[in-house]
């Protein structure tokens, strides 16, 4: 799987590269221009929520939040979520009557993956792949699942300029 976020219209080689070479390509929100992502949609399967840059065009396409199992592991995400001990109210309480074992958000643009224990899953935030914000580095992540866990985790890591 690739996990990114926060494109902001951006959707270059390095984006294109990676997804070529995963099975999916989740996308938890800030799209930004959808037309930028037309060869992204028809090269391999997507899921993803909208954020709250995004316009009515790619909110037709996309939910507000998305709750999916997966190769044994539930997963919810959305876009503006928070943190463990820090979780916007509506987020804690879908995430106890989900009870995802994954949690993914975006947002922030700060990568942070952490175990909730509280709440039994593991936050995900990629950060931000996207040109634009005020993150140093452009951030997404790579990972498989096998029987319900994530394994071979990877954060990969690019230059802001191009």
């Amino acid at each position: 799987m690739l996990l990114i976020s926060d494109t902001h219209g951006y959707c270059g080689p390095d984006i294109l590269k990676h997804a070529s070479q995963c099975d999916e390509v989740w996308h938890a929100g800030d799209w930004g221009d959808i037309n930028h992502f037309q060869r992204l949609m028809s090269d391999c399967k997507l899921r993803g929520v909208y954020g709250n840059i995004d316009d009515p065009q790619i909110r037709k396409v996309f939910p507000e939040e998305l709750y999916f199992e997966t190769s044994g592991l539930k997963v919810y995400m959305n876009h503006i979520g928070g943190y463990p001990g820090r979780y916007k109210p509506q987020v804690k309480r879908r995430l106890q009557e989900l009870k995802p074992d994954l949690y993914i958000c975006g947002h922030s643009h700060i990568c942070r993956v952490v175990r909730d224990n509280s709440l039994g899953l593991m936050h995900i935030n990629p950060g931000a792949i996207g040109l634009k914000g005020f993150h140093q580095k452009r951030t997404m992540m790579r990972f498989n699942i096998d029987n319900g866990r994530l394994i071979d985790v990877q954060l990969l890591e690019y230059d802001k300029k191009l």
